[in-house]
């Protein structure tokens, strides 16, 4: 069904018993399992785009990390997909697909983040009810045991990762019409959202779950009335781990991590590693179930082009390489003229050009890197791209190899420093982030002064080169001499 305003539709994918032996099994001992539909699938449906198959992606995780827990031999997803995404045949997936209309956000002029819009799409969760259960799970989540004990949770179960406000990405609910009808009717009066997303509106749908009792999972399977408190277990913020460096979570088995950071800092994106430690957890998951072979090639063809940028610019000559940049020719008032021109009204001209490429140098490779590589490989081919764009800018402006290289041995500097596994908690490692940071920045200012200094002295001498030429008629007037 297509919605008429944003002209796209979501589509929930619901797998089949694995088992035959679920066919026995009555819908009340049926359950369902699925990541949150508020994952982004487009730039329409989205406020960013760093890349529309990094949150695909990651729901697949997802559901190979939800498989590992079973109930009653059979297990039950939830994806969520927009038209215009990846789309996977469902006899692979082994998923049933419900569409439905993308709701109607009356909030969404109050929030400062498009991201936030179609998030209220979670509310479909409590109109199947052909399910006795419900998990709903936000796509950056990451199983760490089997959870098989939720479904005995009550009629809603929350986590509360902040003290007074429990967190939506992961929710347990028993569907129901006269509660899914409820909160459309809420939607249509605009009742109070403070935070414009599908957080603020079901937390002000159950204001009193603060106070109702935690959840405890019966031994013997017994499925519970009401409402209860998840324990923090099921839903780990990342940041917990990032003060100490490991996991303290006194209460509930630790279960369950999730990744509510900014979203360009999301597991799934190579360079959020070393950054955020945990995501090259995420992508030890992703390469036990997906692999990395739709990336592969992509960076096997960019490190080859590297490779061949480097070799290239050590074999040929500095004036093949520079004759654009500063190429001389024809009668003695033309040559003159040229020197006086680029001494004093293109100096400053090039200057600029230089420092440009010097910056594509470090942009274009990572522009480049599939996003949801992992992040050793993004990592390295990011270094490769940069050095190979690095010797191009050497040669062509004739720079000091030394200072133009410091800024690449500082980002290598940065990495081990960030990724060394020997921190006894967060706070020392910040330090010593910051104590890098703190040495490495003299380096790379006097670093950068040499290379202007250089460059000013490279056109002084150049020009008084070209002069002693005017006047000594017996050197050859050829275009393609070496400058020096």
């Amino acid at each position: 069904m297509q919605n008429p305003k944003s002209g796209t539709s979501s589509s929930f994918r619901l797998p089949p018993p694995i088992d035959q032996k679920a066919d026995s099994i009555s819908k009340k001992e049926t359950s369902i399992s699925f990541p949150s539909i508020s994952s982004p699938r487009n730039d329409e449906d989205y406020g960013y785009n760093f890349d529309q198959s990094g949150f695909l992606i990651n729901d697949l995780i997802m559901w190979n990390d939800v498989a590992k827990s079973t109930l009653f031999g059979s297990v039950y997803f939830l994806f969520a997909c927009f038209t215009t995404c990846v789309s996977f045949r469902e006899e692979e997936d082994g998923e049933k697909v419900v569409r439905v209309e993308n709701l109607n956000n009356p909030y969404q002029s109050e929030s400062n983040h498009d991201r936030f819009k179609l998030t209220l799409n979670k509310l479909y969760a409590w109109s199947l009810v052909e399910y006795e259960r419900v998990i709903m799970l936000d796509a950056d989540n990451l199983f760490l045991q089997n959870t098989d004990e939720l479904f005995q949770c009550g009629h809603f179960c929350a986590v509360f990762i902040n003290p007074c406000i429990f967190h939506t990405g992961l929710f347990v609910l028993q569907p129901s019409l006269m509660v899914f009808k409820k909160m459309l009717h809420d939607l249509d009066i605009k009742r109070d959202n403070p935070d414009a997303a599908d957080q603020g509106f079901i937390g002000g749908y159950f204001p009193c779950l603060l106070d109702q009792p935690m959840f405890h999972p019966p031994p013997n399977g017994t499925k519970l009335d009401g409402t209860f408190r998840l324990p923090l277990g099921y839903q780990m913020d990342a940041s917990y781990y990032y003060l100490k460096l490991r996991w303290s979570i006194p209460c509930g088995p630790n279960s369950v991590i999730t990744f509510p950071s900014a979203p360009w800092l999301k597991p799934w994106y190579w360079w959020s590693w070393p950054v955020l430690p945990l995501g090259i957890q995420w992508h030890q998951q992703r390469q036990q179930t997906l692999g990395y072979d739709s990336e592969m090639p992509v960076v096997l063809i960019q490190g080859l082009v590297y490779l061949g940028i480097i070799a290239i610019t050590h074999l040929a000559r500095p004036s093949w390489l520079s004759k654009l940049w500063y190429r001389c020719g024809g009668d003695k008032n033309m040559i003159i003229s040229i020197i006086i021109v680029q001494s004093r009204s293109l100096i400053i001209i090039k200057a600029v050009v230089m420092l440009s490429i010097m910056m594509t140098s470090y942009v274009v490779p990572f522009l480049v890197i599939p996003h949801t590589i992992h992040p050793m490989i993004g990592w390295g081919i990011y270094l490769l791209g940069s050095f190979a764009l690095s010797c191009v800018a050497i040669k062509v402006f004739l720079l000091p190899v030394v200072p133009m290289l410091t800024p690449w041995v500082g980002f290598i500097g940065v990495l081990l420093v960030m990724a060394c596994p020997w921190y006894n908690d967060g706070v020392v490692r910040a330090l010593f982030v910051f104590a890098y940071a703190f040495c490495a920045a003299p380096v790379l200012w006097i670093s950068l002064e040499k290379i202007i200094s250089s460059r000013h002295t490279i056109s002084l001498e150049r020009e008084g080169f070209l002069s002693n030429r005017l006047v000594d008629p017996t050197h050859p007037s050829d275009p393609f001499n070496k400058l020096y």
